[in-house]
């Protein structure tokens, strides 16, 4: 029995439905139960949980073979570290109290550093609570930067022509799609290969800049001229919280593109096939960028 923590996000899905195609036994877990349906149609066992409640995760890890954990994303959160602190606890304890003895945790570049990362601070913590558990197997998957982190500029370029964000305009990044994170995690999950601790990092098929995202978006959408421009954060705080995103979070994000831009936070492996990921940027461009710009543009 596989159980799969945030199985209706980005990553979770993925590792579900590949498990799940491949006939094995999968409990996935989440906080809205129609959300889950799409997998007990196809088998699964779902259990409505609160990730935060340590005896309510652990009676949802009983009998598992290996778990897939995360901290799932929460915009809205005062304070973030606060929130995530309580979670990573939470199904720390589970795993601990449960006895199950595999699990492959979605981290991030950059979880190596104790401070100055925002948000992956808390990945740093998580990583460390479960590398304390006796006699536990967990895998952290480093990820790069997520290609879904692009999606917001569909509304940027609407509004204002061009694309925008807090990174250098000469940064490479190791842009990954997160189908690929999934996959990764549940072929680690079925094959179980790895023993005490350890780290893998997931660097994409390449690093590019946002303003090769630009040139590869304008050529997607007919718009040649695209450009990119870096904004100071006292510009991007306020947009960042029109989406949705508390005060708190904004400025861990701000923080966080501050150690990606002076070399602070960046990946620790040289590229090699191992942390390469197939997805090419234009894939994710042409099947998931373009569709959402042109249903906004035609909703417009």
């Amino acid at each position: 029995m596989y159980v799969v923590i945030g199985a209706t996000g980005n990553t979770g899905s993925v590792v579900a439905e590949k498990l799940l195609s491949q006939g094995q036994q999968v409990r996935v877990l989440g906080r809205d139960p129609h959300r889950l349906e799409q997998f007990t149609k196809k088998g699964a066992e779902a259990v409505v949980v609160d990730v935060s409640d340590r005896d309510a995760l652990a009676k949802a890890l009983s009998g598992a073979t290996a778990l897939y954990a995360m901290i799932p994303p929460n915009m809205s959160a005062p304070d973030v570290r606060a929130f995530q602190s309580k979670v990573s606890g939470a199904i720390s304890q589970a795993v601990q109290k449960s006895g199950v003895q595999h699990v492959v945790a979605l981290s991030s570049i950059g979880a190596d550093k104790p401070d100055k990362t925002g948000p992956v601070v808390g990945l740093h913590d998580f990583e460390t609570k479960l590398g304390a558990i006796s006699g536990l197997n967990v895998l952290c998957l480093r990820a790069g930067y997520f290609m879904e982190n692009i999606l917001p500029q569909v509304g940027v370029i609407q509004s204002f022509g061009m694309l925008a964000g807090p990174l250098r305009v000469d940064l490479p990044i190791a842009m990954i799609a997160a189908r690929d994170i999934g996959a990764a995690a549940a072929e680690a999950l079925r094959k179980l290969d790895f023993q005490g601790r350890q780290t893998r990092e997931l660097l994409g098929p390449a690093d590019v800049t946002y303003t090769e995202v630009a040139r590869i978006i304008g050529a997607a959408i007919g718009r040649p001229d695209l450009s990119y421009r870096q904004m100071p954060a006292e510009q991007l705080k306020p947009a960042l919280m029109q989406m949705g995103m508390s005060a708190n979070l904004a400025d861990l994000l701000l923080e966080m593109s501050e150690s990606l831009n002076s070399g602070y936070m960046k990946p620790l492996e040289p590229r090699s096939p191992a942390n390469t990921t197939p997805t090419k940027l234009e894939t994710f461009i042409a099947e998931v960028f373009v569709p959402t710009y042109r249903q906004k543009a035609a909703g417009a």
